[in-house]
């Protein structure tokens, strides 16, 4: 918590955030750009906001692009907000209102792994791992452009387009989301009006990047391709935390959490 609020008592850092709020996965130049900051200056910044988990980086090619991470803004304004007034807390809220004032059209998440690329890609891929932490498990072989069948709850997803899109092993994985069938609501507790929502939208894709990081790994998320006011996006921005944070403890200790 700290980090973020060394990182955050910068009017540059809070500048770049705002600017990658209202446009999401920008390269340094693209960043540099929009700001009258030199660009060695606007790489600190991005490297101290990446270290406080404000800013989550992907690579595109050889392109670097950054995506801004709004769940410690939104974890320090819960907290902070339940234990004192809100009139107390008020410049807090005022900054996540303007983190949350443009819609958002993407999820990005990074997070370190006490573990190998290998163990990790292991634990993205195989039966075994994912239905302890994720209670799903893919038929696949995990080869680029073929199907993905969707194990969850005793019911199956299959569609033509549920397919892998890239898949380096140890090192990236992408895949489109799943179809939202009639039965995977009923088994996930879904209404019908709620998936009419769901039905209604493109489809997303989810992106894995592995990297090592002295003994760990750096994992980073990107979920994108949704539209404006998502109802996906609202329902896996919840999710993926706490699937993450699972993953992390089932790696780390042996068992998922509870």
């Amino acid at each position: 918590m700290d980090e973020v609020f060394k990182a955050l008592a910068d009017p540059s850092r809070r500048q770049l955030l705002d600017v990658l709020n209202e446009r999401n996965g920008q390269t340094l130049r693209e960043l540099c750009a929009g700001l009258d900051i030199a660009r060695q200056s606007v790489s600190k910044h991005l490297a101290v906001l990446e270290a406080a988990g404000l800013v989550t980086t992907t690579w595109r090619g050889r392109e670097k692009l950054h995506h801004l991470d709004a769940a410690p803004i939104n974890g320090i304004a819960e907290r902070w907000m339940t234990r004192y007034d809100r009139r107390r807390a008020g410049a807090l809220a005022d900054l996540k209102r303007a983190l949350e004032s443009e819609p958002m059209n993407e999820f990005a998440y990074t997070t370190y792994i006490s573990t190998t690329p290998e163990k990790l890609w292991q634990a993205l891929t195989d039966p075994a791992f994912t239905r302890q932490y994720w209670g799903v498990s893919f038929e696949t072989d995990w080869k680029k452009g073929s199907p993905m069948i969707w194990a969850e709850g005793g019911a199956k997803t299959t569609d033509p387009e549920q397919v892998v899109l890239e898949s380096d092993p140890h090192r990236r994985l992408s895949y489109t989301w799943h179809t939202f069938t009639q039965e995977w609501a009923k088994g996930a507790g879904i209404d019908d009006e709620t998936l009419a929502k769901l039905r209604g939208e493109s489809r997303s894709k989810v992106t894995f990047t592995l990297e090592p990081h002295g003994e760990k790994v750096k994992l980073t998320v990107l979920h994108d391709g949704f539209e404006d006011d998502s109802t996906t996006l609202s329902m896996c921005s919840q999710g993926w935390p706490a699937l993450l944070s699972s993953l992390k403890t089932l790696l780390e200790t042996g068992a998922p959490l509870p």
